[in-house]
């Protein structure tokens, strides 16, 4: 099966989030399953030199944006046996950021994701199946179908459409959108392309792509709600028979702290020296006080409101009070970063804030702390609560989208849980939950390590989500399959109309019916038949005849009868 994944970040090229990851290690994943998949994302000028040194260039073409042609430059590498290609243009992706500073993001996204379609000839590679991720790709399954399914070499071709954060969906102003695309305004209504006003790129791809899917079982069923469904839910319920969740995995290669070589020490569940190791070392970089008694809290996040962070500042005080040591690492909105710069100058040695994209600090962060908050407001799958488990620090997180799907409260009646979760958004469950686990860190060290093990030992790969992408990219094609079976069927069927005809059957049938009292039904039906057409032949002239006196009655008689009495009153006047 051929299968191409057109997104706008892939690690390890280009990454700001989760997509990335998932893009990067379900298409490998898939390929060692015995597929064929490749991958197609911007050229970003921001692509390292280690990478774009290796690329080959493979096409050159015109990309028509309504009355313009712009350059498109397909240039390509080979990396864990996935073909990646790169789209280039210079004036949409050459600049110093990824998103949204430019206010052209309609066009720079508009332009790629006609540049995914119209490449496929020049590559001579024809999938059976376009997995398109998020806003910046949702374009591609509408105008598949809209412009481009009268061509033969698309036809066949299927969508599948991944919501990855439903609420980043692309909403620009119509008329700008028709100017690029050259979309009519017959497509832009409530049930197509407009969303109040406005064209969204996303409801794009929710409308016409074949298949969707999310992140995760329960943030599947939560935008079908109207509190997480972002003004989509309506749509998303009409369409909840092509809508799954399917829970991201994460690589199990990358994040493996037995062979990590960007952590202080190496450690496995059964052997937790090095841990011990990471923290103290981290306690050590970061400026806290080293002291092995302390539960390290650590947060690795985008700095905003969908994370939570409005619980923490809300009691953020009586957090410290419980006597944790907090780590935060993440980029975002001014007022959670003012938040843990005064955070970390009110508790010195005990709060440490990194306002950065640091890899290698994640890494160490994950490896040296003992628990791992995401108080989240909503969070579709969340790749950090995974990687936490992996390294052995044990998460706490409000039970919502995939944190509910991968986190278990930890239960002292039946002994079971791999970390610990509040349910209701307010920051004081948030609290209560985070002394609880202190508590057991701090007073039941027995029941810590077996949630450390139950982390560490924890299935997070790829394998098993990618199954079950799999089967949706079979249901894909088998409808394909299915749609061009009637024309197969139906020759055989005109080929045995006559020999069914002149089969003997057909003259055995008479004597099965005359044994049977049906032929006795058939003799009085056969008389009446017979006897018909000779009633039917004599009332027919009788009907016509009525009809032409009928119709020579009043031209000749009626007219003098109606004349006659006017005669005889003149005469009687006289």
């Amino acid at each position: 099966m051929k299968i191409l994944f057109a997104a706008s970040e892939c690690v390890p090229f280009i990454k700001t989030g989760g997509l990335a990851d998932v893009v990067g290690a379900l298409s490998p994943v898939l390929t060692q399953k015995g597929e064929d998949v490749r991958v197609i994302l911007p050229l970003y000028s921001s692509i390292p030199e280690k990478w774009t040194s290796q690329m080959k260039q493979e096409c050159e073409f015109e990309v028509e944006l309504c009355w313009r042609k712009q350059y498109c430059g397909i240039k390509s590498l080979e990396y864990q046996g996935v073909k990646f290609y790169f789209v280039d243009n210079q004036f949409y992706f050459g600049r110093s950021y990824i998103y949204g500073l430019g206010g052209d993001e309609y066009e720079r996204f508009g332009f790629f994701s006609r540049a995914v379609i119209d490449a496929l000839p020049h590559l001579n590679f024809q999938p059976d199946v376009i997995h398109c991720h998020d806003w910046q790709t949702g374009m591609v399954p509408a105008l598949l179908k809209i412009q481009y399914a009268h061509f033969p070499f698309y036809q066949n071709m299927k969508t599948a459409y991944t919501i990855h954060n439903l609420q980043y969906q692309g909403v620009f102003p119509i008329k700008a959108v028709q100017d690029t695309l050259g979309l009519g305004d017959s497509l832009f209504t409530s049930d197509k392309l407009e969303c109040y006003g406005c064209a969204n790129y996303m409801k794009a791809g929710l409308v016409y792509a074949d298949e969707l899917t999310t992140v995760s079982p329960s943030y599947a069923d939560e935008i079908q709600t109207a509190f997480y469904g972002e003004r989509l839910d309506g749509l998303l319920r009409a369409r909840k028979e092509q809508l799954s969740g399917i829970l991201n995995g994460i690589d199990i290669d990358d994040y493996d702290p037995a062979k990590d070589p960007m952590i202080y020490a190496n450690y496995d569940p059964y052997h937790l020296g090095g841990k011990e190791t990471c923290k103290a070392e981290l306690q050590k970089e970061l400026g806290l006080n080293v002291d092995p008694n302390a539960p390290l809290v650590g947060i690795i996040s985008r700095l905003s409101n969908q994370k939570g962070l409005d619980l923490i500042e809300c009691v953020i005080r009586e957090l410290m009070d419980t006597g944790i040591q907090l780590v935060v690492l993440g980029m975002g909105e001014a007022k959670y970063t003012n938040l843990f710069s005064w955070a970390e100058s009110e508790y010195p040695g005990r709060l440490a804030a990194r306002f950065a994209m640091n890899h290698q600090l994640a890494h160490r962060i994950y490896a040296g702390s003992d628990m791992f908050l995401m108080p989240s407001q909503f969070e579709p799958c969340g790749l950090s609560q995974l990687i936490a488990l992996r390294y052995g620090s044990v998460p706490i997180v409000r039970e919502t989208g995939g944190l509910r799907d991968t986190v278990l409260s930890y239960n002292k009646f039946t002994d079971e849980g791999n970390g610990f979760s509040f349910f209701n958004y307010n920051a004081h469950d948030m609290l209560h939950t985070v002394r609880r686990a202190v508590h057991y860190y701090k007073n039941n060290r027995e029941v810590w390590y077996k949630l450390i093990v139950r982390g560490m030992t924890g299935d997070y790969s790829w394998y098993s989500s990618a199954g079950k992408y799999l089967d949706m990219y079979k249901r894909l094609t088998a409808t394909v399959a299915a749609e061009e079976t009637p024309a197969a069927e139906e020759a055989p069927v005109v080929a045995e109309a006559p020999v069914v005809e002149e089969a003997p059957v057909a003259e055995e049938a008479p004597v099965v019916e005359e044994v049977k009292p049906a032929p006795k039904k058939r003799a009085p039906r056969k008389k009446k038949v017979e006897e018909a057409p000779v009633e039917e032949v004599k009332p027919a002239p009788k009907k016509r005849t009525t009809r032409k006196k009928a119709e020579e009655a009043p031209a000749a008689e009626p007219a003098p009868k109606k004349r006659a009495p006017r005669k005889k009153k003149e005469t009687a006047a006289e």
